[in-house]
């Protein structure tokens, strides 16, 4: 099975120049219209300007945004990876426990607790060598979000899409996320497996620190970042993207999201791991990759794909094509191909 991969997936917001230009075109053929009927009446127009088309310019203009949709894309450069390589690798398993329950959005860490928390999972990713690496997400559950795997590129994309509402299930569960770490090693043996819980600590569901102490007795190092300040921040309320508000309790008191440094540290202690304050650009993820780095390496089989290949030129060839068409086409009529009936006007 072939995979799809996207090089540069930041040119994919050169689409949105797409509506802008349409909105403009549009915009100027009315203008147009309007000047023309100023001009003279509409049924008189034909016989004044017998060669003017109005079909053609519609045609050409369409032409035009389909070649600079396929050179975006060819500035996006998809890769596909049609051969599947076993390699031999050595380094460690780690699990990331992220939080994307709602008080993950409190912005007392700009732009919000999740968003750096992101941003800084995704620069850790880039310093892995041969580690494998999987994301669980959880709120009021927990669910796989990234299977360990030593494809980087792939688990840095899926991490670009986690948000509060990946999860329907409110609350923040922590326990159920330790759970389904253990789960996803698929190992009995957890020695030199590291789990990474970053979470504001409002655990208002499960024993966490009991869950960390039995995965603990299994061999699992359970490392924890508090992402937030004592301080705190309320809960905003986005509808259709926009900000409606501040979450809050039932009686109509604004809710204040703290976190909790307490039961963050006893769930590292009974994990055998480090609890770090999640400040910084790296939110304390660097630090905790130290500590990763003195613990000894397991060796295992892995698939990956081999000979990405891009595909950069298709998008290339076919914007040519659709661009030489576009120039053989004339916003004016011709007498000689008007006998071949090409445009019904």
């Amino acid at each position: 099975m072939d995979i799809i991969r996207l090089e540069n997936t930041e040119y994919l917001y050169l689409l949105l120049m797409l509506p802008v230009f349409i909105l403009l075109f549009v915009g100027a053929r009315y203008l147009r219209s309007r000047a023309l009927k100023a001009f003279g009446r509409k049924e008189v127009m034909p016989s004044l300007m017998p060669w003017v088309s109005v079909r053609r310019p519609w045609i050409k203009f369409s032409l035009l945004m389909v070649a600079l949709t396929f050179v975006i894309m060819a500035a996006v450069n998809p890769m596909i990876g049609s051969r599947l390589e076993e390699a031999r690798q050595e380094g460690a398993d780690i699990i990331i426990a992220l939080d994307v329950s709602r008080s993950m959005l409190a912005e007392d860490l700009r732009p919000n607790r999740l968003e750096r928390a992101k941003l800084s999972v995704s620069r850790i990713i880039d310093r892995l060598g041969g580690d494998r690496i999987g994301i669980v997400i959880f709120a009021g559950q927990a669910i796989t979000q990234v299977p360990l795997t030593t494809d980087h590129h792939a688990a840095r994309m899926l991490l670009r899409t986690v948000n509060t509402e990946a999860i329907q299930m409110q609350g923040t569960a922590i326990g159920a996320a330790i759970e389904r770490a253990v789960m996803s090693f698929a190992a009995d043996d957890l020695t030199n497996k590291v789990l990474i819980i970053i979470s504001d600590g409002e655990n208002h569901m499960d024993d966490p620190v009991e869950a960390a102490r039995m995965a603990r007795q299994r061999g699992l190092t359970i490392h924890t970042i508090g992402i937030g300040t004592p301080e705190g921040a309320p809960i905003p309320v986005y509808r259709n993207n926009q900000l409606t508000g501040f979450l809050r309790d039932n009686q109509g008191n604004t809710v204040v999201s703290r976190y909790d440094e307490n039961t963050l540290r006893e769930i590292a202690r009974a994990g055998g791991g480090i609890f770090q304050h999640g400040r910084g650009t790296d939110v304390g993820l660097g630090n905790i990759l130290d500590e990763i780095k003195k613990l000894d390496t397991d060796e295992f089989d892995s698939l990956i794909f081999a000979d990405y290949e891009s595909r950069f030129h298709y998008f290339l060839a076919l914007a040519l094509i659709v661009l030489l068409l576009e120039l053989l086409i004339f916003e004016r009529k011709n007498k000689w191909l008007e006998k071949i009936k090409l445009f019904k006007e």
